[in-house]
């Protein structure tokens, strides 16, 4: 795949997206990410052999939000290892993210660590393990983005905050099937400033890498096992957008993380991580332009991970 002229196909979904713009809305119920431009676009490649592409706003930041429940999930992994899946499970949910019945049916066990609930089971698996999570998620994105300018976006922060009683909701639940170990107000806390740390698709790009490197950062370094690397991705494929996450295997063909302030990762193992980011969602909660900029990629590069 080196012969691919990645730079060109980038600007040419760049251009072909513009129509895409103006469909969907932003995330109104969050108030701080309805206050986002909306009419953005910008899609960037990282290769595992360090090379580095981009098109359209590449150098706007935005809120990861739950594309940072990879990195939540990859922390966790590095320090329980199996142990981790007691409390959270690896099954598609098929329904909304924020779903609290099937909380309920299921005796306070989510059904994968990227819908809400199972995100913040695994945030509290954290928080008893670190005693600064926020710092460690900070330095963790600073480190492998190669970018020492991670910051969080406390408006956003608190107002996730703010908002947060549904999420709340989750957690008193889990607490009351005795899968909670923390006040859940503090975890939410930790939560809401993982999903308002703030990157550019470069960035983002760069950060998760280690997904297509077969758990290895740029520098060799081990993040996650082989073995582990490999399983973070096949949930990723079979959960990574919600419900929706069917209908992105089949027309993109590969993993991939969604977030509400209309952000996508994707990763073909072995070649490269992409980052998109447009505002605008779809009745899913994932980015419209993003989807199908990276429906085009795959169509333009002939990939998938079959």
């Amino acid at each position: 795949m080196s012969q691919i002229d990645y730079q060109h196909v980038l600007d040419e979904i760049t251009k072909e997206v513009q129509p895409l713009l103006s469909q969907g809305k932003v995330a109104d119920y969050i108030p701080a990410l309805a206050e986002v431009e909306p009419n953005q676009f910008a899609i960037a490649i990282h290769t595992v052999d360090g090379q580095t592409y981009c098109a359209g706003d590449c150098s706007a930041r935005f809120t990861i939000q739950s594309v940072s429940k990879v990195m939540t999930l990859t922390l966790a992994l590095q320090r329980y290892g199996d142990e981790l899946w007691q409390r959270v499970g690896k099954e598609p949910s098929g329904t909304a993210f924020n779903s609290l019945t099937q909380l309920e049916f299921e005796q306070g066990i989510p059904r994968n660590p990227f819908i809400n609930a199972g995100a913040i089971v695994t945030c509290d698996a954290l928080y008893s393990r670190l005693s600064a999570p926020m710092h460690s998620m900070l330095e963790s994105f600073r480190q492998l983005s190669g970018n020492a300018q991670v910051v969080i976006d406390k408006k956003v922060a608190n107002s996730e905050y703010e908002f947060r009683h549904r999420n709340a909701a989750m957690g008193h639940l889990m607490k009351s099937f005795g899968n909670f170990n923390n006040e859940v107000d503090d975890v939410l806390w930790a939560y809401f400033n993982f999903c308002a740390i703030e990157l550019n698709c470069v960035e983002l790009a760069k950060a998760y890498n280690y997904l297509a490197n077969q758990g290895k950062d740029a520098n060799g370094q081990e993040v996650l096992s082989a073995r582990q690397n490999k399983q973070l991705n096949s949930l990723l494929f079979t959960s990574g957008l919600y419900d929706a996450a069917g209908d992105f295997g089949y027309r993109v063909g590969m993993p991939g993380k969604s977030g509400v302030s209309g952000t996508i990762l994707a990763v073909l193992p072995n070649q490269f991580t992409v980052a998109v980011w447009a505002p605008r969602l779809n009745s899913y909660g994932n980015s419209v332009a993003g989807i199908a900029a990276l429906e085009r990629l795959s169509q333009k590069l002939d990939i998938s991970i079959f």
